[in-house]
């Protein structure tokens, strides 16, 4: 089983691009639930345009904006290594992506630092816009055990997202292929077409009642039956005689 990828959120340098080197890393406790990702693009009205028309010439100004909102869930009764007392201990250090620190080109300056969103292969780098924290469930001492963050991030162009190779996901051994049934098939035909001659014991494996009646769409193991199955047998109608609603059977020899 894959190891879980735990959400991070890193402080930037000032170029919004590369990271901090000893800046505030951030590991979530809990996985966000959802992500939203919001795209947005300056529009502006200019002069000229015929409005009475429907014709507002509205033209594009500017790169955009993206804005990535998620909840954060802090519960330090949930903790198994180093617990602590009180959950702001925890959410302090997201607040700290809120507050301004001193600018690395004019000291004298304080701008909130750029943070990056990295959980897998999902990367987000801007600034936090917005937070909101919830208190809740306190201790018999007055002191917040659990809490809620909920984060806005933004930045000043449109998210672009990059995949490397074609995304196609690997055969994983232990799965086996199902094959689905089109209108008017009949499990012999399907068994033929996979260069299967035992539609029987295909058949009896995927508990199929009547092998000339397939529903459209019906899922069937083709590679089923043989040893597994020896011994079953399906009789069938013979071609031309009347049909009659379940005369179609199995039978064990």
């Amino acid at each position: 089983m894959p190891k879980l990828e735990k959400a991070r959120l890193i402080e930037l340098k000032n170029d919004f691009k590369s990271e901090k080197p000893g800046g505030q890393n951030v590991t979530v406790q809990f996985n966000p639930e959802n992500l939203k990702v919001t795209f947005a693009n300056q529009l502006v009205q200019p002069q000229g345009g015929d409005q009475a028309a429907g014709n507002t010439g509205r033209q594009f100004v500017g790169a955009g904006t993206t804005k990535l909102a998620m909840t954060l869930w802090f519960d330090v009764t949930a903790m198994t290594e180093e617990p602590v007392d009180d959950v702001r201990r925890l959410t302090q250090k997201v607040i700290f992506f809120m507050t301004p620190t001193p600018d690395e080109q004019d000291p004298k300056k304080k701008v909130p630092p750029g943070v990056r969103f990295v959980w897998g292969s999902f990367l987000f780098d801007g600034m936090v816009e917005g937070l909101e924290e919830s208190l809740e469930f306190f201790s018999p001492e007055g002191k917040p055990l659990r809490a809620s963050i909920a984060l806005t991030l933004s930045q000043q162009k449109i998210l672009e997202t990059e995949f490397k190779g074609e995304g196609r996901v690997p055969a994983t051994g232990g799965r086996t292929p199902l094959s689905a049934a089109k209108a008017g098939d009949s499990l012999q035909s399907m068994a033929a077409s996979a260069g299967k001659s035992d539609w029987q014991s295909i058949a009896a494996a995927n508990n199929i009642e009547n092998p000339l009646q397939l529903a459209p769409g019906q899922l069937i193991n083709l590679q089923a039956g043989g040893a597994a199955t020896a011994g079953v047998s399906v009789s069938l109608p013979a071609i031309g005689s009347p049909r009659i609603a379940g005369s179609t059977r199995f039978g064990v020899n």
